[in-house]
């Protein structure tokens, strides 16, 4: 257990040095601002929408050069989306972008400044999970943590270098699998069967993947921002592998907290009662799965239903029938993936509770034997 921790710590430090390096050009930073005057006399108003340019006088927290207060512009393309519309007062992250000299030559404006209360946030997570589940909850937050630095630092930067998306994908979210099971549950049964449940997910997710995508004649271009990428990566990813990608990464969440659900609920049914025979065990756990599936299956439908709430409520705006909207790529494609999610659900529940409950007893009849033996 030692080596997994350190390993893992070793992983983190590397990735959190890694994020906390600037890979922006060398003529141009981004620095802290606040915005002391507005100029909108270049936008153009229609509704809740603006088009134009916002010429703001921002002032630099970090000392540049020898002046402090520059003009920045904000373009606003009518794309609300992704659009940023300033105020007075206002912090935002700006690009300072630097001449041959070292000059500030041109300031643009890129967001409002988010971080602090993205951190508070996370911090109160932290706190409650660790007050929660003490140790576990510590564990718990690493593996959170460390989690997000692999997808950022090893994922998404493999599937930008063209590797094949979904070994890749496979091999990192069996990676991060082992992380999170084996720092929460230990080297145990509990853990070896939550995660042999977790491997069985990702392989019937992966293939059902290949099955729909050919069935159902998907391209990946329904996904935000596909074409943007591909034109951005010069046409040579494979979007519909991208697409398999996203939603194993999407399935195997729930396919591994449905795998841990089983695998302790096998347990503590065999701490507490350690007379159980296996064929009670299981039949438990299948009354747990059942449970669990119910749920969780609707949980993954209305994850993915509120991720596209507003494209529901155009179809519904526009009086689309519904046989058009069923057989749209966007709408095959999120309802691909919330069903080939839940089936690998229906597939991990009971072959974790078998595998556990198999482990368990196996483990209770080692020092059986070795005692008859003696």
């Amino acid at each position: 257990m030692r080596g997994i921790y350190l390993t893992f710590m070793v992983m983190f430090c590397f990735g959190f040095y890694s994020l906390s390096k600037n890979t922006a050009t060398t003529n141009q930073m981004e620095v802290l601002a606040e915005v002391i005057q507005v100029d909108n006399s270049k936008l153009t108003v229609i509704g809740s929408n603006r088009i134009g340019e916002q010429v703001l006088t921002v002032e630099l927290e970090d000392a540049i050069s020898d002046e402090i207060r520059f003009k920045a512009y904000n373009l606003l393309s009518g794309t609300m989306e992704y659009d940023e519309f300033y105020h007075q007062g206002d912090k935002i992250l700006v690009a300072v972008l630097l001449n041959s000299q070292g000059q500030v030559s041109q300031v643009k404006a890129l967001s409002h400044y988010r971080l602090p209360y993205l951190a508070i946030l996370f911090v109160l997570f932290a706190i409650a999970l660790v007050v929660y589940a003490k140790k576990i909850g510590l564990l718990a937050l690493f593996s959170f943590t460390g989690s997000m630095v692999i997808i950022w630092q090893l994922l998404i930067p493999g599937l930008l270098a063209g590797y094949p998306p979904l070994l890749i994908t496979s091999l990192t979210l069996a990676a991060l699998s082992t992380l999170i099971i084996i720092s929460v549950a230990g080297w145990t049964d509990k853990g070896k069967a939550a995660l042999a449940g977790t491997m069985v997910g990702l392989m019937v997710t992966s293939v059902l993947c290949m099955i729909c995508g050919e069935l159902l004649k998907l391209d990946g271009m329904s996904q935000p921002m596909s074409q943007s990428l591909l034109f951005e990566t010069g046409m040579h990813l494979n979007m519909l592998d991208i697409l398999y990608a996203a939603v194993l990464i999407g399935a195997s969440g729930a396919a591994m907290d449905v795998a841990m659900e089983m695998a302790a609920t096998i347990e503590e049914l065999k701490l507490t009662n350690p007379g159980m025979t296996r064929n009670a065990l299981m039949r438990s756990g299948f009354r747990v799965g059942n449970a669990v599936i119910g749920t969780m299956t609707t949980t993954l439908l209305l994850a993915y239903s509120g991720g596209c709430l507003t494209l529901l409520m155009l179809f519904i705006s526009r009086d689309t029938s519904l046989l058009q909207i069923l057989n749209m790529k966007l709408v095959a494609s999120e309802i691909a993936r919330t069903l080939i999610g839940s089936f690998s659900l229906v597939i991990v529940a009971p072959l974790t509770a078998w595998i556990s409950s198999h482990m368990l007893m196996k483990t209770q009849s080692m020092p059986r034997l070795a005692a008859c033996r003696t």
